[in-house]
Parts: C-alpha cells; sequence; structure tokens
C-alpha cells in the first residue's frame, strides 16, 4: 500500500508501514533532471489568447484542408507540389497555427477545389 502524508512540514511517501523515503530527496533529484530554460508554457498561452480570433479560422482551415486531402488520398508532399511551397510549411498549415494570407487561401481553395472563403464580391 502506497500513499502520502505530511509530517512536521515535511511531506513523506510510505511505502509500507516500516519504510520511509525523505521526499526532499526525490525533488533533489527532480531538480537534478529539470531542463536549464524555462518553459514558455506562459508565453505560448498569452500568444494563443491573444490570436484566438485568427487561430479559431486556421484551425477550421486546416480541418477542412485534413478532410478534403483525405478524400482524395493526397499527401502533404502532394499537396505541397500543387500549391508550389514546401511540405514543410503544408505542415505549419496543417496545425492550425498558422496566420495565412488570402493568395495562401486561394492557393489552398485551388489545389484542393474546394470553397473556404466565401465570394463577397459578386461579378457582374
Amino acid at each position: 500500500m502506497r500513499f502520502e502524508e505530511l509530517v512536521k512540514g515535511k511531506l513523506w511517501a510510505v511505502r509500507d508501514e516500516n519504510e520511509e523515503i525523505d521526499m526532499s530527496t526525490i525533488e533533489e533529484k527532480l531538480r537534478k533532471h529539470a531542463p536549464e530554460t524555462p518553459s514558455k508554457w506562459r508565453e505560448k498561452a498569452e500568444w494563443r489568447q491573444k490570436n484566438k480570433s485568427w487561430l479559431r479560422y486556421s484551425q477550421l482551415i486546416a480541418i477542412k484542408m485534413l478532410e478534403k486531402m483525405n478524400e482524395l488520398g493526397l499527401t502533404q508532399k502532394a499537396l505541397a507540389e500543387r500549391m508550389n511551397c514546401s511540405q514543410q510549411y503544408i505542415s505549419k498549415v496543417l496545425r492550425g497555427q498558422e496566420n495565412l494570407s488570402i493568395e495562401t487561401i486561394c492557393k489552398i481553395e485551388d489545389a484542393l477545389d474546394i470553397e473556404l472563403l466565401p465570394k463577397v464580391v459578386e461579378m457582374a
């Protein structure tokens, strides 16, 4: 049976009734193996919050692209060839975190034969 208890301000892990391990020793070992550079989770979360309006559209476009690629049996490389760009760029777009230009969206529409943007202006 394993459980944790607070003893005199120190956290102890008790493996069984007779054996106790000082959690500060475990904490020291974890700190020793921790990365030297701090995590950027807060900056990333703030960035997502600041850009959430266009990120939502980018994610929706990525989903539509993936569905159409699956339907057509296209790989990222094949789509990249159709759009005259790199496979790495297609990968970034498919992550749904790329701020796409209208030009890129039009290339995607042409390459996959889908409509992503509504036609705002009707030609007379």
